[in-house]
């Protein structure tokens, strides 16, 4: 107990200092490296709470795919950041008013928020008739029938996600000769080719 205690606080430190990191780097490569590090910590934190399959999941789907993808758009666009840092101090009264709020909103939440007092029983009661079946079963069952339109919009999200990267790499230089498959498509025989009717022994 003491060992598990030991690395859910130590995950738990880690987590949440990378992702105040996240949010206050200034350089997006550092952003998006401390996010690949909050998602190794939560999947240790999964690990301990015993869902090992959204541990991989985690680290298979968000770390070497979704983070890998901002951290190359970051990379690729190109940002010019002493042009976005010109503006700070114009946005800065909205952005702490926007903080403020969302800070009074998080202390009233936590503030009247109580245990209910038959949550132990009602966790214990899952436990005992979920071990039957196995962890990815139960999640199956669970994302598939209670939380399906949830789940089919968050792959929407990361469907437009993955588009707007693909938008914002896509850069149309003039010089650079590109192929335009409608061209190629419709090309007629008589623009490329010229017949010539050459006689014999006299040459073109």
């Amino acid at each position: 107990m003491i060992i598990s205690s030991l690395a859910f606080y130590l995950f738990s430190f880690i987590t949440i200092f990378s992702a105040v990191m996240v949010i206050s780097a200034r350089n997006p490569v550092h952003s998006v490296l401390f996010l690949i590090l909050a998602f190794f910590n939560s999947a240790g934190l999964f690990v301990l709470l015993g869902a090992e399959f959204l541990a991989m999941i985690l680290v298979v789907v968000y770390v070497g795919a979704v983070a890998v993808l901002f951290l190359f758009v970051v990379m690729m666009l190109d940002i010019n950041f002493v042009e976005l840092r010109e503006g700070f101090l114009q946005y800065l009264p909205i952005g702490a008013l926007v903080g403020i709020i969302l800070m009074a909103e998080l202390v009233l939440i936590f503030g009247s928020w109580v245990i209910n007092p038959k949550s132990e029983a009602i966790v214990a009661t899952n436990i005992v008739s979920s071990t039957e079946i196995t962890n990815t079963h139960a999640l199956g069952q669970l994302i598939y029938t209670h939380y399906i339109y949830l789940f089919q919009a968050a792959g929407l999200l990361l469907l437009v996600a993955m588009i707007g990267a693909i938008v914002l790499t896509v850069r149309k230089r003039p010089n650079v000769k590109r192929q335009n498959i409608s061209d190629q498509v419709s090309v007629r025989v008589d623009d490329v080719i010229e017949v010539k009717d050459v006689t014999s022994g006299s040459g073109i």
